[in-house]
């Protein structure tokens, strides 16, 4: 995907001179917003004679609303903007957003209108990398190159039973651009596993097959407090498989916050490539996360990424220097359990904590690789 490459320098830095004085011939301008949601021609502002007769819509329970749509065309999404007059976590949880790609039957992209902006857990905060921001934390932002060939669909659908009362929004993307052979499609999956299981790692992506370049992902995990008090719950490495790997991984991490660029704990802040918008250490909530921009991660028969649960509990008398309830079992193989009354001073044990993520990929096809996103009842239990 070399030639794609171009299409990322977008995101990857700031913008060369020559980029902003090239006009690419045939290439033609369109958004899409509800005063021109068909991105027509001279069709923009139509109600109440120009003057803001239709800034926003109303998406009622179990709605559909087509934000943008091309056909018979190739083009590249270039950025997306949305706010919401109702921010709630049952609204940035419940309202779906979903991609398709060259008149795909199946979305590319299908996830929680929060998460694929990288709002974790259903609360906005102001938050600043790459790909996504909000600004103020009142609005959604995405600047993520989305490449099609045939044409595009862009579909935010309302999953709760509640209205959304004002929904404002932009499509911003060209026509008439010459993709590459090895120009990707853009992916997008959510999941959410609540609780983790003991010992089996938390799959921020599945095994997909193709060709394709990972890009990475937002997370975001809501401790068990009863079960492990304060404890640091972020030990766990990344591990990700490619082009063959099963039992061990090609390219492996060495800790959580190591993975997002910081390290011994993990405290708020927002960079290009990495980031923990929320850290919430009274609450124990938490999002980050990490975008592979300036270091890509290609693969070219499959890719699978996975972070392990596993705390860290210090000692330094032999007894626990947080407390807490449940048994802990010692990270490693077997069912080991923690004698909590007699500790070595550094314990890594086994933990199963609330994890959620979404995550970003470009693949070689359009649409119908990953499973679809979980029900609305799961996506909110607990929020």
């Amino acid at each position: 995907m070399r030639a794609f490459l171009g299409l990322l320098a977008l995101i990857a830095g700031p913008v060369l001179a020559d980029e902003l004085y090239v006009v690419p011939d045939g290439v033609e301008t369109r958004w899409a917003s509800p005063e021109n949601p068909g991105g027509e021609r001279g069709q923009g502002g139509r109600e109440n004679g120009g003057r803001k007769g239709a800034a926003f819509f109303v998406l009622k329970a179990g709605e559909s609303r087509t934000l943008a749509q091309v056909e018979g065309g190739s083009g590249v999404v270039r950025r997306l903007w949305m706010t919401l007059n109702d921010r709630s976590p049952k609204m940035l949880r419940g309202l779906r957003l979903e991609m398709f790609w060259d008149g795909a039957a199946a979305p590319a992209v299908s996830a929680p209108v929060g998460d694929f902006f990288g709002v974790g857990l259903g609360r906005v905060v102001p938050f600043e990398s790459a790909l996504f921001s909000s600004p103020e934390g009142r609005s959604f932002n995405a600047s993520v190159p989305m490449p099609f060939r045939k044409g595009m669909r862009i579909v935010l659908t309302n999953d709760t039973d509640a209205p959304q009362p004002q929904v404002y929004y932009d499509v911003d993307y060209t026509l008439g651009d010459k993709l590459p052979a090895d120009a990707g499609y853009l992916h997008a999956y959510f999941r959410r596993e609540n609780p983790t299981t003991l010992q089996r790692d938390y799959e921020i992506l599945p095994r997909v097959t193709g060709r394709g370049r990972y890009l990475g992902a937002n997370l975001g995990v809501i401790v068990d407090g009863h079960r492990y008090g304060a404890t640091w719950w972020g030990e766990g490495e990344v591990k990700i498989y490619l082009d063959g790997d099963r039992e061990r991984p090609t390219l492996n991490g060495t800790g959580t916050e190591d993975y997002i660029g910081t390290g011994y704990g993990q405290g708020a802040y927002s960079h290009r490539y990495q980031g923990a918008p929320i850290a919430d250490h009274e609450k124990q909530r938490y999002t980050f996360y990490r975008y592979h921009v300036n270091d890509p991660v290609y693969f070219h028969r499959d890719v699978r990424v996975t972070i392990q649960q596993i705390g860290f509990l210090w000692s330094n008398d032999g007894t626990p220097e947080k407390p807490v309830t449940a048994p802990l079992i010692a990270a490693g193989p077997g069912r080991r359990e923690l004698d909590l009354k007699k500790l070595p001073n550094v314990n890594l044990f086994e933990r199963a904590d609330d994890w959620s993520s979404c995550v970003y990929l470009y693949l070689d096809q359009p649409g119908g690789v990953l499973p679809r996103l979980a029900p609305v009842a799961e996506r909110l239990a607990g929020l």
